[in-house]
């Protein structure tokens, strides 16, 4: 059983950043795939970012790629998701998510465990 928890949502100004943070209780944290996702108010959840195991590999979406970044802590049981060039189209709830896969997915079914959301709100 893995229990995820983020961390680090909040209200910032356009250009501005923030920094995400994602907790596992579990023992075996390095043994599953961590992405992370957001969801606007009445759309479907979409996939932002993905980190391998030990944090060899990374994927991102087009839409915050460039200005976003994951990253992971092992040793923590944490996976991080610092985020530059904030902008209002980033006001949404993001969602981190562990797959015990062999890879990771851009849809939201392959995942076995989510975290409860952080909500993050860019003022313009």
């Amino acid at each position: 059983q893995v229990q995820l928890v983020e961390s680090g949502g909040g209200l910032v100004q356009a250009g501005g950043s923030l920094r995400l943070s994602c907790a596992s209780s579990g023992r075996t944290f390095n043994n599953y795939i961590i992405a992370w996702f957001r969801q606007a108010p009445g759309k479907e959840r979409e996939f932002a970012a993905a980190i391998s195991r030990r944090g060899a590999v990374t994927d991102y979406s087009d839409s915050v790629k460039g200005r976003f970044t994951i990253s992971r802590d092992n040793a923590k049981n944490t996976v991080y998701l610092q985020m530059n060039s904030l902008n209002p189209d980033d006001t949404v709830v993001y969602y981190c998510a562990a797959t015990g896969g062999s890879t990771w997915y851009v849809t939201t079914e392959y995942y076995d465990y989510w975290g409860q959301g952080t909500q993050v709100t860019v003022s313009s």
